[in-house]
């Protein structure tokens, strides 16, 4: 699956486009309608992407986005796919997401975290008008590929992120981890201050060690009796 840091030399974001300005309220045909010369598109989407148009293969891509605006920009490609009629050519725009509990001063928070921050997926058949919609998308920065050629995801990589968003589990994120001390806010040992041992993401337990009696006592303890000291 790709890397949500995307770090390495050989990735590219398509940094140099043939770019359509935002704030263009003019012509918004595709290149193809326009009849122009799409060399330069076509030296971006490179020879892979040619043979993969002829045999009109669907494929998940990953799009680098500006981080925070995410579901924005899947509006706003959404809208150019209606409004271009690219219905079939571009499939489907996903933000990646999982639902997390949050537990936090004693109160669970049910929460949706971005899986991969500054990236959505893509569902397209690869040519130039398709690649020209979804680049020229205010938001967008490019698509993730090695070189200038967009890279589709495998199908393994591709279930792999639907299983996670489809989990029916959330997540759970506590505020503290082993070493931490912690303050107990229920149950017989309230108003103990302790040192987080184990803990059991499944069960959603934590064991503290409690001194009583001059010694250190393993305690479990649900998420919810506990807060950060």
């Amino acid at each position: 699956m790709f890397d949500e840091e995307h770090n390495h030399e050989d990735v590219d974001f398509d940094p140099e486009p043939v770019y359509l300005d935002p704030d263009n309220t003019g012509d918004d045909s595709l290149p193809s309608e326009r009849g122009e010369d799409l060399g330069e598109i076509a030296s971006v989407l490179g020879e892979g992407i040619a043979a993969e148009k002829e045999e009109a293969q669907r494929h998940w891509y990953v799009v680098h986005c500006y981080s925070g605006q995410e579901n924005k920009v899947r509006h706003s490609i959404e809208q150019r796919i209606e409004t271009m009629g690219m219905q079939d050519r571009i499939f489907d725009v996903v933000v990646p997401t999982e639902e997390e509990i949050e537990v936090r001063e004693g109160k669970r928070k049910t929460i949706e975290r971005r899986v991969f921050p500054g990236y959505i997926l893509v569902e397209m058949i690869m040519d130039e008008d398709s690649w020209y919609v979804v680049r020229n998308t205010p938001g967008v920065t490019g698509f993730v590929g090695m070189g200038n050629e967009p890279t589709p995801l495998m199908p393994k990589e591709v279930d792999q992120i639907m299983r996670r968003m489809e989990a029916e589990a959330p997540k759970i994120k506590v505020a503290f981890r082993p070493g931490q001390k912690v303050r107990i806010i229920d149950g017989p040992f309230n108003e103990f201050i302790g040192t987080v041992g184990d803990i059991d993401m499944e069960k959603a337990k934590v064991r503290v060690l409690v001194s009583f009696f001059g010694r250190e006592t393993p305690v479990e303890l649900d998420f919810l009796q506990v807060e950060k000291a």
